[in-house]
């Protein structure tokens, strides 16, 4: 194939996968402790909630075997045993140890593997290049028989400002999660979803956007002067112990003067089968509970311990700096606390985002030609991601999926005859995305992008974030109409089209950020139940369930009306100013008998 590889980076190494730091699942049972295909299959089915495509996931579970193969043929130096044999840890959700890892930073030097594979390519003239260059909008033009398909994409090249046209056969679309939605989040600044919210504009179904994972082990906010938070590793929960002040009076004290009998490790105590390697959205629900009851810790109280003084009491701290070093690095570097000497602070925030653009099981949206992979489609991951599956998806996606399947669509075109570039329909959308920019310039307002982020955040994390109701919901979406009228009137943007113009590249990201928000919100309010991430306070167990009194949840964990809601929700556009239409894709389980999800 010709391939022509667009990134709004410096370099594909810049790419956000750059930062996952805990490992990637493979059910290679190399610790022959029971670990198959079927196994990583249900524990993600079950992780998700009940809410993933069932082939789908069975797919990904066949597959992740090779990726390892793959990887370590590109020379990815992953973790060994001391007699050379590849390592493994635990994460979250799983019973057994089947994550591959590179110290705390897997996903840099999975990355690295696979753009030094790609500067191979790039250097025989198999794809070409482009950086610095931004997609702005989609061309779908229609078939002989009506049909539309994509054909192309409008890009922006950031350092000069000027606005191109590519046609092609076929696009795909890996950029990514919507978390920055959030404002604060573990992402990278940059990270945004104009791509798939421009798609998404142009007739692809936007699925399960409410579905957002809020990660258990983050760096607290510690201010308004923030830009984002930053993630510590899941993989730290395999020798750190998670607790809080059993009393609120303990909380402002040091933590070693904090007896042993007067600590609550409650996620032991609530999960006892999984105990501190509970799933990310249980984990962190969890954490938000004992917060809320006045036992968090730090200056806000919104915090927990993470600690390790008996993981280096038994293994040593050599052991300790070994697995995690770089990890304990970067907590000393932003908070200056030695987590070797005192408990680690932690608190959940905005990670990964399960929603995304639907997708078909070739991995080709509903607009015939628009492939989509990794974390910007929905496919996977249900209502929640275990942890150590993101990289997973990606590499099973991008390796062994589409290679497989793109292949079915492109021998439906006819070769030799791609649209032009300079086709009518390719013209009339640069000149939708020069306008645009144009009228944006034009504003002469008094806020900046980045206050309306800040402010979309602000209103994303009160009501549609960890804790969601209907009531909330709903002031919410008026929040967001007013916050995006206010944009389209009160924005300034300094600078000019035809230069390096950061005030407008967030312009554009910050306006689909909010349209996108209410889509989210618009989601979790029709979603009338709590699974994985998406937790409605309306839904929840109580001491009344059966549930509860079997001993299967806890009060408070997330009760599914598989009833009424087994279904992918995929929401189409349906023009400016009216109510996105909602299509549903019911699940159908062959395999797997939803039931109630317990880790107890």
């Amino acid at each position: 194939y010709e391939v022509h590889n667009f990134v709004f980076h410096d370099s594909p190494r810049r790419a956000h996968s750059v930062a996952a730091q805990g490992g990637i699942n493979a059910a290679k049972n190399y610790q022959n402790d029971g670990d198959s295909v079927h196994r990583l299959f249900y524990d993600t089915i079950k992780g998700g909630d009940y809410r993933a495509r069932e082939a789908n996931v069975h797919r990904l579970a066949e597959v992740s075997v090779n990726i390892i193969d793959q990887c370590a043929a590109q020379g990815v130096p992953f973790a060994r045993e001391y007699g050379g044999l590849l390592d493994n840890r635990s994460f979250g959700g799983a019973q057994v140890s089947r994550t591959f890892y590179a110290r705390g930073q897997t996903g840099q030097q999975l990355l690295l593997g696979a753009y030094s594979a790609l500067c191979k390519m790039i250097g025989s003239g198999g794809v070409k290049s482009y950086t610095h260059s931004e997609m702005l909008d989609l061309v779908v033009i229609p078939d002989a028989n009506g049909m539309p398909h994509a054909r192309g994409i409008i890009v922006r090249n950031l350092q000069t400002g000027e606005i191109t046209r590519h046609s092609a056969d076929a696009v795909v679309l890996a950029t990514g999660g919507y978390g920055n939605v959030f404002n604060l989040s573990t992402y990278a600044r940059g990270s945004n979803a104009t791509a798939i919210w421009r798609a998404y504009k142009r007739g692809a179904c936007m699925a399960n956007p409410c579905y957002t994972q809020i990660h258990p082990t983050c760096i607290p906010v510690s201010g308004d002067y923030q830009s984002k938070l930053t993630l510590m590793s899941e993989s730290l929960r395999n020798d750190g112990r998670i607790w809080v002040p059993k009393r609120k009076e303990d909380c402002g004290k040091n933590p070693a003067e904090i007896p042993e009998d007067a600590r609550d490790y409650y996620l032991e105590r609530m999960y006892g089968a999984f105990g501190n390697l509970a799933p990310r959205d249980v984990a962190s629900r969890a954490a938000k509970y004992q917060c809320d009851e006045g036992r968090g810790i730090g200056p806000t109280g919104l915090g927990v311990y993470l600690d390790f003084a008996e993981s280096i009491q038994r293994l040593g701290e050599d052991r300790i700096r070994e697995r995690y070093g770089n990890l304990f690095a970067m907590y000393h570097e932003i908070t200056n606390e030695d987590a070797y000497k005192a408990p680690m602070r932690i608190y959940p925030a905005v990670h990964y985002t399960m929603g995304g653009l639907w997708v078909d099981y070739g991995l080709m949206s509903n607009v015939p030609g628009l492939f989509v992979l990794g974390e910007a489609n929905f496919s996977d991951h249900g209502a929640n991601r275990l942890g150590a599956s993101a990289l997973m998806q990606g590499l099973a996606d991008g390796y062994f999926v589409l290679p497989a399947t793109i292949s079915g669509y492109l021998a439906t075109q006819k070769a030799g005859q791609r649209i032009s570039p300079d086709a009518p329909a390719f013209r009339e959308v640069e000149a939708g995305v020069r306008t645009e920019t144009e009228r944006v310039l034009a504003l002469k307002g008094r806020r900046t992008p980045d206050h309306f982020h800040k402010e979309l955040g602000r209103i994303m994390w009160e009501y549609c974030g960890m804790a969601r109701t209907q009531a909330g919901l709903e002031k919410g979406i008026g929040l967001l109409r007013n916050l995006r009228e206010e944009y389209r009137t009160n924005l300034h943007v300094s600078g000019g089209a035809t230069e390096w113009n950061q005030s407008l590249e967030k312009a554009g990201r910050v306006g689909d950020f909010i349209e996108l928000g209410e889509l989210m919100c618009r989601d979790a309010l029709m979603r009338e139940e709590s699974c994985g991430g998406h937790f409605r306070e309306e839904y929840q167990y109580t001491q009344a369930d059966p549930e509860v009194q079997q001993g299967l949840v806890n009060p408070g964990d997330v009760k599914r009306r598989d009833d009424a809601f087994a279904f992918v929700a995929a929401w189409e556009f349906a023009g400016a100013g009216r109510d996105p239409v909602l299509n549903r894709e019911p699940l159908v389980y062959e395999e797997v008998k939803m039931s109630t999800r317990s880790y107890k």
